[in-house]
């Protein structure tokens, strides 16, 4: 589902005020719970209007979740190479605080961002995951025994998990521990704890893909 050619011809502050009223409907009221008739209302157009901007309400919701998406990617921005495995961890750590930091001051964002996840992943949105992976393959950070595809699909379940979980946590007023998460991407990838790979994503003498206690 995408909105109709028309509302993409708007003007882009009429489609983001449009979508804005929508994404606080929707994640005021939920998903399911939303009236498709009091958001058109709130944006400001007649019900005949709508159904020329979007075939009706799953559509209307398909484009904020989309939004949402975007949105958050948005914060991540695009992965860059790291020049070694600490400055790899790192850079995935500011990512996580700065993806924290914007929820916290968008809780629509928030509200609607493990709805928005679960939604069949787009183009972009599997390149950040395939571009992390490549990285730590690259510094020897993810170990290279296991097919490339399921690494990155792997490690896109993780962080997803980790998102949805630290999600329940802010929503209920704690703070997650989020280097729980680091330390199961550090058991998928069996990679060096903080740096010094040999490029094989195996350190020389465990024999095991894993970190020697």
């Amino acid at each position: 589902m995408s909105p109709l050619p028309r509302f993409l011809r708007l003007p882009a502050e009429r489609q983001e005020a449009i979508l804005r009223v929508a994404r606080g409907h929707f994640a005021e009221q939920g998903p399911e719970g939303a009236s498709y008739n009091r958001i058109i209302e709130a944006a400001g157009f007649s019900k005949t209007a709508a159904y020329q901007y979007f075939d009706g309400r799953d559509d209307l919701l398909a484009a904020v979740l989309d939004d949402v998406l975007a949105r958050l990617l948005g914060v991540l921005g695009p992965w860059e190479p790291a020049p070694d495995a600490a400055a790899f961890r790192a850079a995935l750590e500011t990512g996580t605080r700065e993806l924290s930091a914007h929820l916290r001051a968008h809780p629509d964002d928030l509200a609607l961002a493990e709805v928005a996840a679960a939604r069949p992943a787009g183009a972009v949105w599997a390149a950040w995951f395939e571009a992390l992976v490549d990285d730590g393959l690259r510094l020897g950070v993810i170990r290279s025994d296991l097919d490339r595809s399921l690494l990155v699909a792997a490690t896109a379940a993780v962080l997803r998990a980790g998102d949805s979980w630290a999600l329940a946590a802010w929503r209920d007023g704690r703070e997650p521990d989020t280097g729980q998460v680091w330390e199961l991407l550090r058991g998928l990838w069996g990679g060096p704890r903080d740096g010094g790979g040999n490029g094989t994503g195996r350190r020389d003498g465990d024999g095991g893909g894993r970190d020697a206690d």
